[in-house]
């Protein structure tokens, strides 16, 4: 006997393009964008333990749920050439990057205080420039994706754009609390607790690049067995 129990789409990165339009291609890889910022949290929130890393992502996930709640609080529809599934303001693409961006920009520019004093020989601290310029790139990031939510006809002008001015005060108030916190103690205390302790969480990238974890040792092995080398 056939089953005919209709079956429904997992549309999480299913996504409508024109297969004759180039550009059309490349908005629909922009659109997995904020699927594998996600897989990029949670490995670097499994490998580094950085505590800073694991609260970004907690305010991303916030700004999430505001997303949701605005959707189904606004109840706009998404443009009339749409495939696509549920409400369309504000657009949740472009207040997922928006936030990412302004979040990372903020953390580079005001939180990362890399210590140039004391520098050691294995060590070089990213630059004010440096830092400008990846924030820069990631401003430059969440602008193509939330353009390429127009261009696929995802969105209308104003759900995007409503949705970087939603992500980006997320962002600015998700810092200004963690700021809070941190000023506060509670930060330093939660890190200290056996349960953390014991999941090795830490805090260094605020002075460190996290390309800096694990890289002295490694490099003062490396001049060690050369030393070795010569002596033999």
């Amino acid at each position: 006997m056939d089953d005919t129990t209709p079956l429904a789409s997992l549309s999480l990165t299913h996504v409508h393009y024109d297969p004759t339009d180039p550009i059309s291609y490349l908005c629909a890889w922009l659109a997995l964008v904020p699927q594998g910022l996600c897989v990029v949290y949670a490995t670097l929130i499994w490998s580094t333990r950085e505590v800073e890393i694991a609260l970004m992502f907690a305010g991303q996930l916030a700004c999430e749920a505001l997303n949701f709640a605005l959707k189904r609080l606004i109840k706009e529809e998404r443009p009339r050439r749409m495939n696509g599934k549920g409400y369309g303001m504000p657009s949740s693409h472009s207040q997922f990057v928006a936030y990412f961006a302004v979040s990372l920009a903020l953390f580079l520019i005001f939180r990362h205080q890399p210590v140039y004093q004391g520098r050691r020989r294995n060590h070089t601290p990213m630059t004010m420039a440096e830092r400008a310029f990846w924030s820069v790139v990631g401003v430059c990031m969440a602008g193509a994706v939330a353009w390429s939510r127009i261009y696929l006809n995802y969105h209308t002008e104003k759900q995007v754009v409503v949705g970087c001015a939603a992500g980006t005060v997320s962002a600015i108030a998700w810092f200004i609390l963690t700021a809070a916190v941190r000023q506060s103690g509670w930060l330093a205390w939660a890190i200290d607790h056996p349960i953390a302790r014991f999941f090795r969480v830490r805090d260094l990238v605020v002075e460190e690049d996290l390309c800096q974890a694990g890289w002295e040792k490694w490099d003062d092995k490396m001049v060690a067995l050369k030393a070795r080398g010569k002596k033999d």
